[in-house]
């Protein structure tokens, strides 16, 4: 015969004792339930540590992506040789003004009379 102990009974339920074998009460389908959780630990891990690697693949893959990125990218600063920002500066220094239009048309050698242009027609 095991071990039997006796609990007292709470506020609630009946008023008499229950008895409890092992920590457990006896009218328990599965004594064991509480660590059920334990039998598919290996499974749960395996998910968990999938989910981490996908994630790492995840970060792995962006972080590629951004540094390609970067290399496509046209910087002036980095990809142009260290002369050709003078030439970038006497660019912005430019300007076009309308006060010599008149004189531009004059001398141009174009015909305003001609057809506007559209791609892909022939006259």
């Amino acid at each position: 015969i095991p071990e039997v102990a006796k609990t007292p009974g709470g506020g609630s339920g009946s008023g008499k004792d229950e008895n409890v074998v092992n920590g457990h009460k006896e009218g328990d389908a599965n004594p064991f339930a509480e660590y059920m959780w334990m039998e598919n630990e290996e499974e749960y891990n395996r998910q968990v540590e999938e989910e981490l690697l996908e994630q790492e693949f995840l970060e792995r893959c962006f972080q590629e992506m951004l540094e390609e990125e970067d290399q496509d990218w046209f910087i002036p600063a980095r990809d142009l040789p260290s002369g050709v920002g003078n030439i970038q500066q006497q660019f912005s220094g430019l300007s076009v003004s309308d006060g010599n239009a008149e004189d531009i048309a004059r001398k141009s050698s174009l015909n305003p009379e001609a057809k506007e242009f559209v791609p892909g027609v022939k006259y």
